[in-house]
């Protein structure tokens, strides 16, 4: 079978359309929980307390999700994720509409949602690779990022504004977004996932099983474990700028407004993406991520929120490529009776410190002065790039050559037009 350009197949599209729409919900809400927590209780630790909230069901759940994915129809679990997603947001809407929101429902409400996210993400890397060939994952996981770029550009300022009219608005708009979402699920006609035999065994010896299979690839597994340590630093970051910001001054919007630029130039860098994994080892492409970490360590010299945002930005620029790379190489390469289960493997490896950063973040900045904070990102960021340059395992880093020679799977020739 041809391949399909990834512009004119439908079942690719209405994939993306549908995560466009649920994306750019789940990012209003990004910036719109920590503006809730502080207006509820004036509370940096809390609002550290509500992120870790949100983040910590996708190491806890990645692989048991994984496991579901594998065993049941991967569409009915995407479906099911975004009807528990618009009731627990619905749930806080009602509540900030009639006042009665506290702290502990927020908490609440953000678990539950980040747990039903871990469930949708963990079928959705199967409804990727069934709706392209191997070969255009790559392209596929980089438009990925494009999407997500733009909704990173658009949805914190518009979770600002959003809750500048109202503090309920931008959680409505996220509870909107799920039920769109479930709207393009249901228009698409390829099956999820291929013919696959009953699994008898055990889950604990189906877990097994994916974490093997990821532990015998020595790249994917340093790549998970690398980029999974470099998870922690982000979210505590984003802390960092929200409660910074808000003692510099800056309104809602504005500060929406500085977080949009990093999604900007993640725009920019998955437009740049197709060129630089032509120009670049796969190596390189790694290492160039990892050094520009280090760029969050001009706040120590001048501890002004716009020279953080500033020296993250050249990191955002790298993500795109970074991201197609592994993810694709990592999604082709997987059989796929085991792809939910070494998906979430990896997300488990990855993930696993990423909670402790907003709870970092959210207790430095009650006890210590922002910079100092940051520093402690900021050295974080150091020690991994020295590691990944250093590791045999990125040295030998595979060529994407090698997803050329994988055979289509049957479930992307349904993707196919017809006639």
């Amino acid at each position: 079978m041809s391949r399909v350009p990834l512009r004119r197949n439908r079942e690719f599209l209405l994939l993306q359309t549908g995560q466009l729409l649920s994306s750019i919900g789940t990012e209003s809400t990004t910036i719109a929980y920590p503006l809730l927590v502080l207006a509820v209780t004036h509370s940096p630790a809390k609002v550290g307390a509500v992120t870790f909230a949100r983040i910590v069901p996708y190491p806890f759940f990645g692989v048991l999700t994984g496991v579901a994915a594998d065993r049941l129809n991967r569409k009915r679990l995407m479906i099911a994720a975004d009807g528990i997603r618009v009731l627990a947001v619905g749930s806080l809407v009602a509540a900030i509409l009639l006042h009665r929101v506290g702290l502990w429902q927020i908490a609440i409400v953000a678990f539950v949602e980040g747990t039903a996210s871990v469930l949708f993400y963990a079928a959705q890397s199967g409804a990727l690779r069934a709706v392209v060939s191997p070969a255009q994952l790559p392209d596929a996981v980089s438009a990925e990022v494009a999407r997500q770029s733009v909704v990173e550009v658009a949805g914190p300022p518009l979770g600002g504004v959003l809750f500048g009219f109202g503090r309920a608005l931008p959680f409505l708009f996220d509870a909107v977004s799920y039920a769109g979402s479930t709207l393009s699920l249901l228009a698409m006609r390829t099956p999820f996932q291929e013919e696959r035999e009953p699994d008898r065994s055990t889950i604990r010896s189906q877990i097994a099983e994916g974490f093997r299979f990821l532990w015998a690839q020595p790249f994917l597994r340093t790549c998970a474990l690398l980029f999974g340590l470099a998870n922690f630093i982000f979210p505590g970051v984003l802390i960092v700028i929200v409660v910074a910001g808000k003692r510099q001054g800056l309104s809602s919007g504005e500060i929406g407004g500085l977080t949009a630029a990093f999604g900007a130039c993640l725009l920019i860098g998955s437009l740049l993406s197709p060129l630089l994994r032509r120009k670049l080892s796969v190596r390189r492409i790694l290492l160039l991520e990892l050094w520009t970490w280090t760029g969050s360590g001009l706040f120590l010299i001048w501890p002004n929120v716009y020279v953080l945002v500033a020296g993250i930005l050249p990191q955002a620029l790298t993500i795109p490529t970074t991201d197609s790379v592994v993810v694709g190489y990592r999604t082709a390469m997987t059989p796929d009776r085991l792809l939910g289960r070494v998906n979430g493997a990896a997300r488990n490896i990855s993930l696993f410190v990423s909670p402790l950063g907003p709870l970092a973040a959210g207790l430095l900045l009650s006890a210590v002065a922002a910079r100092w904070t940051v520093a402690v990102f900021a050295g974080c960021g150091l020690a991994l790039a020295v590691w990944g340059t250093l590791s045999p395992s990125i040295r030998k880093a595979p060529s994407l050559a090698e997803l050329d020679e994988l055979p289509v799977h049957d479930a992307a020739a349904a993707a196919a037009p017809h006639g």
